[in-house]
């Protein structure tokens, strides 16, 4: 059975990424998976081991940690160009979609981003235009290197026992032309990472300013959740840019999603509206959100959510 390459995303902090569980998951339909990591993969083993990585490529060295993005894609194209695998999947992250980029150009191969499906065939199936269509797209020049939106499967395990495997990276100059000279970790909280969490608790506009997003944050807490932010809250400066869900933001898919004081317009919902379930507190009863919630409360949220918590209180 052709390999399938899965480019792990996973950070020191974290560990193995949701994102990653996904794409090794959707990989078992495409054919043998072969897991690529880059930077220090002992504590990643087990848990790519569990979800069916049946064998490991790793790359590490000074080469891979002292520069951006750049050697870690001449390190998967000489990797596709030794094994030529079915297809090749990455996170659509940041530094996800920039290997691919990267790669499909050292390759002269199509792309397909933000896919939330990958048939056996490498038909990708897209929601484009802030959620409004799905589209089914395959690359049409090479093999398919796609890029898949966090939250789009539920994991599921597939124990395996990977054989592990050195990679010795090429790097060029041109790789080398951006270095790092300092990384800083950021603090971790007690609250979930937002991409991963069960349960997002948004504020929007409504919420009024920065101080009130602490009643955002209570309810968050009460039920174990992450805290989220729309991007007129994100803009208005109430809430740190790196909780904004939304097209131009994150995308969360959790089993509940509350909105608070979000008036839900397209490029918000383009983030949320594959949650599970959706509940929505706004005073406007014309809002757009309302068309997506599964619950709705039509009334001020400084009067609706401390009522709330304190029944969430009594149930704990």
């Amino acid at each position: 059975m052709t390999e399938v390459l899965v480019v792990v995303e996973a950070s020191q902090a974290a560990g193995v990424k949701k994102v990653t569980l996904e794409m090794l998951t959707i990989a078992r339909d495409l054919g043998e998976v072969s897991a690529v990591v880059f930077g220090d993969a002992g504590e990643l083993t087990a848990k790519l081991a569990e979800y069916g990585a049946q064998k490991i490529y790793h790359a590490s060295g000074d080469d891979i940690d002292g520069y951006l993005v750049a050697p870690k894609a001449t390190a998967v194209a000489e990797l596709v160009k030794r094994v030529q695998p079915a297809a090749v999947l990455l996170a659509s992250t940041q530094e996800g979609k920039e290997i691919a980029g990267r790669l499909a150009v050292k390759l002269d191969n199509g792309l397909l981003t933000d896919a939330v499906e990958v048939a056996a065939d490498g038909t990708a199936t897209q929601v484009v235009f802030a959620g409004s269509a799905i589209v089914k797209s395959k690359v049409t020049r090479g093999l398919p290197i796609v890029t898949v939106r966090p939250n789009s499967v539920t994991p599921a395990p597939a124990p395996a026992t990977p054989a592990v495997e050195q990679l010795t990276v090429a790097v060029t100059d041109a790789d080398k032309l951006t270095k790092v000279v300092e990384r800083v970790a950021e603090q971790k909280g007690s609250r979930p990472e937002l991409t991963e969490a069960s349960i997002v608790v948004s504020g929007g506009r409504g919420v009024g300013n920065a101080d009130n997003f602490k009643l955002v944050e209570e309810m968050a807490d009460l039920l174990g959740g992450a805290v989220g932010a729309s991007r007129a809250a994100v803009d208005s400066g109430y809430y740190p840019h790196q909780f904004q869900v939304g097209q131009t933001g994150k995308t969360v898919s959790p089993q509940l999603y509350v909105a608070l004081g979000i008036s839900g317009a397209i490029q918000h919902r383009a983030g949320m509206q594959t949650s599970k379930t959706i509940v929505a507190v706004n005073k406007d009863p014309e809002a757009p959100i309302f068309e997506l919630a599964d619950f709705g409360v039509v009334g001020d949220l400084f009067k609706v959510v401390p009522q709330a918590d304190e029944e969430i209180r009594k149930r704990k």
